[in-house]
């Protein structure tokens, strides 16, 4: 399919690179790090090749949301933000991109929001799950009270909200102590965002604000194969959830589904069926995975072709209100 749309395409600017570097081997560092850092012919070469019309750009995980001095991760946000929209300038039929914020200050992030929306044309924004807040050990998850001032202008921006995965608190992971090969994309990144989604879904945050638009990759992080089991022991359980409606109910009306490093089609005909092809989109996850298996995978997957121009392309274009592509 020619004209695809991908939108969990990441970037790093110098600030942010060693946040990545631990997922990969030592030999593998050198060209995975030149291929995040570019933001011109490398990945301009790989969309050409394989049918892809447009990247939505996101900087890397977990970036500044590790950042503890408040005034530090806006720095690092700003400058992020800026040096993608220059990049989008350069190619705005090639490229668009989701804002960084620096969420250990609401305040600070709802400016930087305001700016990089309205100033820079970014089409949504881009959070990588918690922010650990003035110390290390000190992390909010965005269903803080504290941040309802921030989802309110999400809302009135009307711009959609990507929760991108990142490794949860070291005092949260001891599941997995002694099995390293369960760090990170390999289950621990959707365990974590999962986790932090439930926790707003179930929180009355999409009872608050109901036109969210709210984005998930990994085809749901688990979460459309499980809701079902969730929400019939939350009603059955009674224990006094804020949400005011069944959560299944808020991922079909609020939230989008990404195909980024899920890359089988059972797994995809079981989102679909769940919320239909209006609420996927295409992602490849670059560079973290490979744009080639992404699209060879998409291109040749059994969807008939209405599906696959939905999910590759229109559906995108409809939420982020993308013109003369």
């Amino acid at each position: 399919m020619k004209g695809k749309i991908g939108l969990e395409e990441h970037f790093a600017i110098q600030e942010t690179l060693g946040d990545s570097e631990r997922y990969f081997h030592p030999a593998e560092w050198p060209m995975f790090s030149k291929r995040i850092l570019d933001l011109m012919d490398i990945r301009l070469r790989e969309m050409d090749e394989h049918g892809m019309q447009m990247m939505i750009l996101s900087l890397n995980s977990p970036a500044v949301q590790a950042i503890c001095d408040r005034k530090q991760a806006a720095e690092v946000a700003r400058k992020a933000n800026d040096e993608m929209a220059e990049a989008i300038a350069r190619n705005p039929k090639r490229f668009r991109g989701f804002a960084a914020l620096p969420m250990q200050d609401p305040d600070a992030a709802i400016l930087e929001m305001r700016r990089a929306v309205k100033d820079l044309g970014c089409v949504g924004v881009l959070v990588n799950g918690y922010s650990q807040i003035d110390n290390p050990e000190v992390y909010k998850y965005l269903d803080d009270p504290i941040y309802r001032p921030f989802w309110a202008e999400v809302e009135k921006l009307d711009v959609p909200f990507y929760m991108h995965p990142r490794d949860a608190m070291p005092c949260n992971t001891h599941a997995v102590d002694g099995h390293p090969w369960l760090v990170g994309a390999a289950w621990t990144f959707g365990v974590e965002t999962a986790t932090h989604t439930l926790r707003l879904l179930c929180s009355g945050l999409f009872d608050e604000f109901p036109k969210l638009k709210y984005i998930l990759g990994h085809l749901g992080e688990t979460l459309p194969f499980c809701i079902w089991r969730t929400q019939s022991r939350i009603a059955r359980e009674k224990r006094g959830v804020p949400a005011k409606r069944p959560l299944y109910e808020y991922m079909s009306d609020n939230m989008w589904f990404t195909t980024s490093g899920q890359f089988r089609t059972p797994a995809l005909w079981n989102t679909i069926a769940e919320f239909s092809s209006s609420k996927i989109l295409f992602a490849t996850d670059f560079p973290f995975e490979e744009v080639g298996e992404a699209c060879a995978w998409f291109d040749n997957c059994s969807v008939g072709d209405t599906d696959k121009q939905l999910i590759g392309r229109e559906n995108s274009i409809k939420l982020f209100n993308l013109k003369n592509l």
